[in-house]
C-alpha cells in the first residue's frame, strides 16, 4: 500500500480501512480499491469475505468500472483465495488497475516491490480523476 502514498502521487487521498470496519459507504465514496488478504484454508480471509458480503449488493450498480488491485499471501496455495476475489470483483464489475500480486511462501524483495508497484499503479491511475 505504501506505493499509493509515494511522493510522486499527487491529488489522491488514501483511506485505509480494515476489512471488518469498511462499509458500503466507504466503497461508494472511493474512486478505487486496493485489497489484501492472506489465503486461509485455501480461501480469502473471513474478514475480506465478510466485507464483500456487506458491500456487494449496496455497491453493485454504483461502483461498476472502478479500478482495483489486490494481493494475496499464503503459506503454499493461494488458488482458492484468488478465485474467490476474482469471482466477486468480476460480479461487481470492477476493473483491474494492475496485475494481482500472488505470493506463496515467504515474501521476497521482488514480492514486496510488486506490492509497492501495485499501490503506486492504482493511485497513479486515479491522479487524473
Amino acid at each position: 500500500m505504501s506505493g499509493a502514498t509515494a511522493p510522486e502521487i499527487e491529488g489522491v487521498r488514501v483511506v485505509r480501512r480494515a476489512a471488518l470496519a469498511a462499509t458500503a459507504v466507504d466503497v461508494l465514496e472511493a474512486d478505487g480499491f486496493l485489497l489484501g488478504t492472506p489465503a486461509n484454508l485455501g480461501y480469502m480471509s473471513g474478514a475480506l469475505k465478510h466485507f464483500f458480503d456487506q458491500v456487494y449488493y449496496p455497491c453493485l450498480d454504483e461502483t461498476r468500472g472502478r479500478p482495483f488491485g489486490y494481493y494475496v499471501h499464503g503459506g503454499s496455495d493461494t488458488t482458492g483465495a484468488v478465485r474467490g476475489i476474482e469471482s466477486v470483483t468480476t460480479g461487481l464489475g470492477w476493473q483491474h488497475a494492475a496485475p494481482a500480486v500472488n505470493v506463496a511462501g515467504e515474501p521476497g524483495r521482488a514480492d514486496l516491490r510488486a506490492c509497492w508497484e501495485l499501490g503506486a499503479t492504482l493511485a497513479a491511475g486515479l491522479m487524473d480523476d
